[in-house]
């Protein structure tokens, strides 16, 4: 083999190394390296979810199941949590505009929601269940609900919509564009009942003296609940399910749900 030859074999093992190495130096970091590069993960929370993401009215101080979660996946990051303020209105686009790293706020399972986000395993589930005032007399139990002249209040983005909309024959529905507005209809007797879940039922008989809750005759539409994030960037999804498949494990989710009253819904396994 003369010196042109041997050259030129050199030449082309080096430029096929090189083809090799250049996608790795110029591409784009994946959302961990990120995380952990910048020190911080930011998480979208839903502030007024109570015993999921509650902002404490007189501390200001966010507690929750969820928070707790986000402390502690921030801990084994060995990074700091930055909560980010979302709604359930708003979540698909915060996640897919990067406002935060991933949503931590008791995120409902639904078919509609995962053609957008990508979901890490369910660490809850709820049955949907509905708040009336204790003056109404219309409604005394569930199969009163679906009746013509009842007003069923639901807020809009939130699972219930889509369910509702689905599951009511006779009743009126309406949508309304936040919560608050949603219990203001009912308080008020413009709308007769709305329709929540366990934690968010809590809330209500927690802080108001004329909610009264109705509970389903049998199990009427149990939702998975999960962490929510930007579809793709596998390694960023496989250390998030790691995460939930090990504070389920050890233990901390357990003793997070036991801290929040949630026991009843929170998944083990």
């Amino acid at each position: 083999m003369n010196f042109c030859k041997v050259f030129f074999v050199y030449m082309a093992i080096f430029l096929s190394g090189i083809s090799l190495w250049v996608p790795l130096l110029f591409s784009e970091p994946g959302r961990l390296d990120h995380i952990r590069q910048s020190g911080e993960v930011k998480i979208c929370v839903w502030p007024d979810y109570y015993s999921i993401s509650y902002r404490n009215p007189k501390t200001r101080e966010l507690i929750g199941i969820d928070v707790d979660m986000a402390h502690e996946l921030a801990k084994d990051l060995e990074v700091k949590p930055v909560f980010v303020e979302s709604s359930f209105a708003t979540l698909i686009e915060d996640v897919q505009n990067d406002r935060c790293d991933i949503a931590m706020f008791g995120i409902g399972i639904t078919p509609s929601r995962q053609k957008h986000l990508r979901f890490t395993e369910p660490h809850l589930k709820s049955d949907i269940y509905a708040i009336t005032t204790r003056s109404n007399r219309i409604i005394q139990s569930w199969k009163d609900i679906d009746h013509p002249d009842v007003v069923v209040a639901v807020a809009r983005g939130t699972l219930h919509e889509k369910v509702m909309q689905r599951k009511l024959s006779h009743a009126e529905l309406i949508i309304l564009d936040t919560p608050h507005a949603r219990e203001q209809e009912v308080e008020s007797g413009r709308a007769d009942v709305f329709m929540t879940d366990y934690p968010y039922s809590r809330k209500m008989l927690a802080t108001t003296d004329w909610a009264r809750l109705v509970k389903p005759d049998s199990v009427y539409h149990i939702t998975p609940y999960a962490y929510a994030m930007k579809q793709g960037d596998d390694p960023w999804y496989r250390a998030m399910t790691d995460f939930v498949r090990r504070v389920k494990a050890d233990g901390r989710l357990v003793k997070a749900a036991q801290r929040h009253g949630l026991e009843p819904i929170v998944i083990t396994d």
